[in-house]
């Protein structure tokens, strides 16, 4: 006599609790990982500002100290000089008006 193959067999109700408990268990520590994946990419992204911003002053720093060392030189004193409209004992100054490029030359 043949037996009978039957259908699926539905599995016991402590097995399908055990199931459901593993999925909450897992659904937890997935819940738990979120925030601290956040604060962890948070933080990443703002040392990577911090990072970027203290390159650029550096960068301000370097240039700054360029500028503090050319102060020192005649150079500098006579550029500035002139650029505030002082002329040298003895020389004319002359004020051109209407020349756009004297302006922006004389701003700049």
């Amino acid at each position: 006599m043949a037996r009978r193959v039957s259908a699926r067999r539905r599995p016991p109700r402590r097995t399908i609790a055990l199931r459901w408990l593993g999925l909450a268990v897992v659904a937890a520590i997935a819940v738990a990982y979120v925030q601290p994946l956040r604060s962890y990419q948070h933080a990443r992204s703002e040392v990577a500002k911090r990072r970027a911003e203290v390159a650029a002053l550096e960068r301000s720093n370097d240039a700054l100290t360029r500028r503090l060392a050319r102060t020192d030189t005649e150079e500098f004193v006579v550029e500035e000089a002139r650029r505030l409209g002082l002329v040298r004992p003895g020389e004319r100054l002359f004020i051109v008006k209407g020349d756009e490029k004297s302006k922006d030359a004389a701003i700049g």
